[in-house]
């Protein structure tokens, strides 16, 4: 086991740009600090971390919310700092019905240097980060996520690490099961999405 795997805080986050994988990609435990860790590795053929992030500045509206998981997500809206395709330094306003209770969060998207030495991802072939913090609409701090895209052979595969500040383990199962879910069903629809998204500016762009 790689030391410290089992108290991987927050500030310990590099270790995911290490080359391999940690002992636990996919499951949940408790922190000394009293955070629940989240961990989900998601498989992503035919993807790569250029999607990944081109997808999050994509999310323009609910129309594109609701389009990754429908039976679950309602609701998205953006301050004003968010230009489409610019989603860094921006904060969007998520609601969504989980586990039959209606939920709205603050999601502000970091700065990866912010979060990770950016410096080290090029040559661990990690090519995107996506980092936030999550509040209530109270901005009282409720999480942190880091989804690291590393690109494969045949795609990519997405690790991503959550920090729940107060929750249950019965949280951190239900935030796992969620987040498998939604990064598989956005490896399915994300390839054809991005080449017929980008083949119309490029057509635009010509004409």
């Amino acid at each position: 086991m790689r030391s410290g795997e089992q108290k991987m805080l927050f500030n310990e986050a590099n270790q995911l740009i290490e080359p391999g994988y940690m002992p636990l990609e996919t499951g949940y435990y408790r922190l000394s600090n009293g955070h629940m860790h989240v961990a989900i590795l998601t498989l992503m053929h035919r993807c790569k971390g250029k999607m990944i992030d081109w997808w999050f500045g994509h999310l323009v509206d609910t129309d594109t919310f609701r389009m990754w998981l429908p039976d679950s997500h309602i609701s998205l809206e953006w301050d004003e700092y968010y230009r489409p395709g610019h989603y860094i330094g921006a904060s969007q306003i998520v609601e969504g019905e989980f586990r039959g209770l209606d939920t709205r969060v603050r999601i502000h998207y970091h700065d990866p240097s912010e979060f990770l030495d950016t410096s080290k991802l090029a040559d661990a072939n990690m090519s995107a980060a996506i980092c936030a913090n999550v509040y209530d609409l109270e901005k009282v701090p409720q999480s942190r996520f880091i989804h690291l895209v590393r690109d494969t052979e045949s795609g990519c595969e997405m690790r991503s690490r959550f920090w729940l500040f107060r929750a249950s383990e019965s949280d951190a199962m239900f935030l796992m099961k969620h987040g498998l879910e939604l990064m598989h069903r956005l490896a399915v629809f994300l390839p054809d999405l991005y080449d017929r998204e980008n083949a119309s500016y490029k057509s635009r762009a010509a004409g």
